[in-house]
């Protein structure tokens, strides 16, 4: 069974900074491309961050570029969003995704894989 756990959440003030993890158990996805989605209440999911495969090509969305980092280790089956520069509007559930394609991916359709999620609450 294919299990993906996040960890690294929490409170913070805003301007502060958090990194979350996920690991991935069940599957190596050193070929695939991974991601983070995040969902605020009463709103859909949003994409965040993706990566590719080797961790050599990355991108972001527009509302957290300059702030947020997405990184991997292959050898350990996890990625991570490091997150600087927190505002309330980051509040939401973080989702971690791993990819059906070797390449970055920014839409949800494009991942198989998803983790339970876990709660960023940004104060003001």
């Amino acid at each position: 069974q294919v299990q993906l756990v996040e960890s690294g959440g929490g409170l913070v003030q805003a301007g502060g900074s958090l990194r979350l993890s996920c690991t991935a158990s069940g599957r190596t996805f050193s070929n695939y491309a991974m991601g983070w989605f995040r969902q605020a209440p009463g709103k859909e999911r949003e994409f965040v961050a993706t990566i590719n495969w080797s961790g050599s090509n990355y991108y972001f969305a527009d509302s957290v570029k300059g702030r947020f980092t997405i990184s991997r280790d292959n050898a350990k089956n996890t990625v991570y969003l490091q997150m600087n520069s927190l505002k309330p509007e980051d509040t939401a559930v973080y989702y971690c995704a791993a990819g059906l394609y070797s390449n970055y991916q920014t839409s949800p359709g494009s991942y198989g894989y998803w983790g339970q999620g876990i709660q960023v609450t940004v104060s003001s």
